[in-house]
């Protein structure tokens, strides 16, 4: 196709290319126009929206309610649940008469059991050995004509069964005594042993000699009331006099023999514990097996639990406290309080040995309790339960928590870091009202526990429940803050 080169046809092309470059250029303008106008908006500030950006941002404030409640302060540790005396039963008896080492014969009670005064406990070479009520451990034989505290002992605690010492003295092993002794060993099933063991040959033989003698006398007598001959009377009386002083030594005799015959109680026996109801703590012995070191051991009286404290523990704990002993596996909780508080730390011994240990706060519990390896240092105490523990928990470890102060029924109780002391002196909490002002109240500190403290106001009516008090600045906190406690 031929090119058209006409003059009209230039013009034409010119005119177009000049409005095209007009519409661009008012496009650019306005762009540049808007965006001079967001650059403005961004840079160009009033002096007061200056001043403030040059100030930091306000601080945001932590608040809390006031509250009313219970506040009690407590000291949390493990214990041990253990009887009031533990006794180890390792008796020292020879065999029946003329048999060898001496063996466990029978095992009647079994490990766990409750046991009552007058029980027997085990048989060794066909011997009994039972338990009775003292606090003396046994230390000797007690034969007829002992006298002492464990004599005293042995009587109470057969007096206790129905056994009674007669007419002897408190302390004297005379014949009533003999008697009750006789009679317990019945009861139980089996014969006291003899505290003379010669099948009674001194009293029999103590018995001829005054019948000789009785007789002796008597022949003086009567050859000195028959005689007529005035002189043989001083042979004839001299004859009577030493008859009668032979029957005396001979009764006198005979006395002895019969005082010292008779049953009487072999320290091999018996076992005397401080109290009943005593259990069976355990029962390495068994049948058939020689008599070496412990064969029983027992625990006594009521069981309680024990703990140790520490240093910053010890001055928080006393006599009276009330204590919850929780038995962690049940989950039951037992009332009890404190009895006892050592005066001075003794050396924690290893559970297994029968003594309370500490277990401390390495259980992730939040327990107060101090440390606990075995061979820390504590202060012993002991906390009474009100009614009787169960006999399956003696040894068992539990938690023990320690009522060390409380307030007097509901009081006003804030957060610990709401109070504050000022240079003054003056303990003080800061409220804060509805528009964000404010005010000081002067305040009296009491109990804490959990993260309050109770506060009393010292201007009737300048604080109470459900006012809201400052518990600390976040400067430049954000949203989170504020929340807090609001």
């Amino acid at each position: 196709m031929a090119e058209d080169t006409s003059p009209d046809s230039g013009a034409e092309g010119s005119r177009l290319s000049r409005g095209r470059l007009w519409v661009v250029g008012l496009v650019v303008g306005a762009v540049v126009l808007t965006g001079g106008g967001i650059v403005a908006g961004t840079f160009i500030k009033s002096p007061s929206q200056v001043a403030a950006d040059a100030e930091p941002p306000p601080p945001d404030v932590l608040i809390a309610r006031v509250e009313k409640r219970v506040l009690a302060e407590t000291v949390v540790l493990r214990g041990t649940v253990a009887a009031g005396q533990t006794v180890q039963v390792a008796p020292v008896a020879s065999g029946a008469e003329g048999s060898g080492a001496p063996v466990v014969t029978k095992v009647p009670v079994r490990s766990g059991a409750t046991v009552r005064q007058g029980q027997v406990l085990l048989e060794i070479s066909g011997r009994p050995v039972f338990v009775l009520k003292g606090g003396l451990p046994v230390y000797r034989d007690l034969k007829p004509g002992a006298t002492g505290d464990d004599v005293k002992q042995l009587q109470e605690a057969l007096a206790a069964l129905g056994h009674g010492r007669g007419g002897d003295a408190r302390g004297t092993f005379g014949e009533g005594t003999k008697n009750a002794v006789g009679d317990f060993y019945a009861s139980i099933g089996y014969d006291p042993r003899p505290a003379v063991d010669d099948e009674g040959a001194a009293v029999d033989g103590a018995e001829a000699t005054v019948t000789g003698a009785e007789r002796a006398a008597e022949d003086a007598r009567d050859a000195l009331k028959a005689n007529t001959d005035r002189t043989q009377d001083k042979t004839l009386r001299k004859a009577r006099d030493r008859a009668e002083a032979d029957l005396l030594t001979a009764r006198t005799a005979l006395a002895k023999a019969r005082a010292a015959a008779g049953p009487m109680l072999p320290a091999g026996e018996v076992v005397f514990v401080q109290g009943f109801p005593a259990r069976v703590a355990s029962v390495p012995a068994r049948p058939g097996a020689p008599v070496q070191g412990t064969v029983m051991t027992l625990s006594s009286g009521r069981l309680v639990a024990q703990g140790h404290l520490q240093d910053h523990q010890k001055g928080m704990v006393r006599v009276g406290q009330k204590v919850k002993i929780l038995e962690e596996n049940s989950g039951r909780e037992i009332d009890a309080k404190v009895v006892a508080v050592a005066d001075s730390p003794s050396r924690q011994q290893d559970p297994q040995g029968g003594a309370p240990q500490d277990g401390g706060g390495g259980d992730g519990d939040g327990s107060q309790g101090g440390g606990g390896a075995a061979g820390a240092v504590g202060y012993l105490f002991t906390a009474q339960p009100a009614g009787e523990l169960p006999s399956e928990l003696a040894g068992q470890e539990v938690r023990l928590t320690i009522e060390a102060a409380s307030t007097d029924g509901k009081a006003l109780v804030v957060p610990i870091t709401a109070v504050s002391a000022g240079p003054d002196g003056r303990t003080v909490v800061t409220t804060v009202d509805g528009r964000g002002r404010q005010e000081r109240i002067e305040v009296r500190t009491g109990t804490t526990g959990d993260g309050f403290v109770e506060v009393t106001p010292l201007a009737d009516g300048g604080l109470e429940e459900g006012d809201k008090v400052v518990t600390g600045i976040n400067p430049g906190g954000a949203a989170g803050a504020s929340g807090a406690g609001s």
